[in-house]
């Protein structure tokens, strides 16, 4: 549920990257933190473990205005995708208004993302969220690697679910900024779905992901 601040005029957003231990998440935060625009990012803030997993989460603060009275500030969050972490993931997923769900390519994985993503209906569930009614995205990243599944096997497998899918390969920063995207254009049409977003806050859908396309192209 989009966070309302009357006094500061602001929209708070929470995107919360789930998936399985080192699927990529951390890397994707790493990732847009480095493309965008100086003047509109805040500090990255990781939590690690000695072995340098992600231990609680990983927290950007991106904002920009919009045409109308409010700042749209979108708060982007990572999991630790190890199975001892379940009730961690469950905390941060307090809330979120999207997902990314970044899976891991490679076949050896699919038992992996599978519990993952079972994990994530179960966490949303307990967090009074019904996965159907969330902007998501599929990443399907590590697409670097040997021995991944096709693209046709993939959007075989997504075929009908209504989900988008996007093939990354974060550590080189291929579609990273493609899935944020993505995300944040079915997050818009979930807001203006469920809360009337586009008529109460005076933002069009075009105005608003121009300004997350700006986040990307003014680095200055």
């Amino acid at each position: 549920m989009p966070q309302l601040n009357l006094e500061t005029r602001e929209i708070t957003l929470k995107i919360v990257y789930y998936g399985p231990a080192l699927s990529g998440k951390t890397t994707n935060l790493q990732q847009i933190h480095k493309m965008i625009a100086h003047r509109s990012r805040g500090q990255m803030v990781a939590l690690d473990t000695q072995d340098d997993r992600t231990l609680y989460f990983d927290f950007l603060p991106v904002e920009f205005g919009v045409e109308g009275e409010y700042k749209i500030r979108i708060k982007l969050f990572t999991v630790p995708g190890q199975v001892m972490h379940r009730s961690t993931r469950k905390i941060v997923l307090a809330g979120a208004d999207a997902v990314a769900f970044v899976a891991d390519s490679q076949r050896s994985a699919a038992s992996a993302n599978a519990y993952s993503y079972r994990d994530l209906k179960t966490n949303l569930r307990d967090n009074g969220i019904n996965i159907d009614d969330l902007a998501q995205v599929i990443q399907f990243n590590k697409r670097d690697l040997e021995d991944v599944k096709t693209l046709d096997e993939i959007r075989a497998a997504w075929e009908g679910t209504g989900v988008p899918t996007v093939p990354a390969s974060a550590v080189s920063g291929e579609g990273v900024v493609e899935t944020f995207q993505v995300l944040v254009e079915q997050l818009f049409d979930h807001l203006d779905a469920r809360h009337d977003f586009s008529a109460k806050f005076n933002v069009d859908k075009q105005t608003f992901l121009g300004g997350v396309l700006d986040l990307f192209e003014k680095k200055s």
